[in-house]
């Protein structure tokens, strides 16, 4: 079964991002992109699409203006940095509401929700090679600092620092400062190689070069082991043979 979508977002980078994750999934055919809703509104007015990546803040009409004039609409997921429109987006019917930066995990199970409910639709049993979620290696991922959207590899990041309501990014050549959550961040990071060390620290578990007391040295920083996460840290040891 393939599902034909579009994307519509009015920041160049995100829209790539959501092009490149949109060709890495077997069942979906992406038609077109477009970077603000009234051109998306009058493409849909002459072709039907089965869903559509949507932003909602864009300039002339937001995402939610737009559904609420767009009729009929096609299955929706929403593609945000704002979480304060999801009870309005799921009043509208959408599918699901993805918070950026967005993995390509969390993209992968919003779209396989799309595929099971267009599969309902159908009365039709989706084929199994169609509906499994593959898991192909990725190691980058997107995030925002002020305008822009920096490109960050997992292997680059030697640790994750708190600070107050931003969350700063270190590698070996960067500092990214960027407004995000701990939970967020955790859902992006690839568990077998991160671990939360501290209520303001994440760390790459490759790049610890040495531990001592209740310090941990990555680089030529020496981060803080918290109280509570001395357990988890210390299972990571065993697991991992170091001690």
């Amino acid at each position: 079964m393939k599902i034909t979508c579009i994307a519509v977002d009015d920041e160049p980078l995100a829209l790539e991002v959501i092009e490149d994750y949109i060709q890495r999934i077997p069942f979906l055919q992406l038609v077109k992109s477009f970077d603000n809703a009234l051109e998306a509104m009058d493409f849909m007015r002459q072709q039907k699409v089965d869903l559509m990546f949507l932003d909602i803040q864009m300039e002339e009409l937001t995402g939610i203006q737009m559904l609420n004039i767009l009729k009929p609409k096609p299955e929706v997921i929403f593609t945000t940095a704002y979480d304060q429109f999801a009870l309005q987006g799921y009043e509208l019917d959408i599918t699901d509401y993805l918070l950026k930066p967005i993995s390509f995990e969390r993209f992968v199970k919003a779209v396989d929700k799309v595929h099971e409910r267009l599969c309902r639709q159908l009365n039709s049993k989706c084929p199994p090679e169609e509906v499994s979620i593959f898991n192909p290696r990725i190691d980058y991922f997107f995030i925002k600092s002020g305008f822009k959207l920096h490109k960050v590899t997992f292997d680059e990041i030697l640790f994750v620092e708190g600070q107050g309501d931003y969350l700063k990014i270190h590698t070996p050549k960067a500092r990214i400062m960027t407004l995000q959550t701990f939970k967020g961040i955790e859902e992006i990071l690839p568990q077998a190689n991160f671990i939360r060390v501290h209520k303001s620290y994440i760390v790459a578990i490759d790049k610890i070069e040495s531990i001592e007391g209740n310090m941990i040295k990555v680089s030529d920083k020496l981060i803080p082991l918290g109280e509570s996460f001395k357990k988890s840290f210390q299972m990571l040891l065993e697991k991992k043979k170091i001690v």
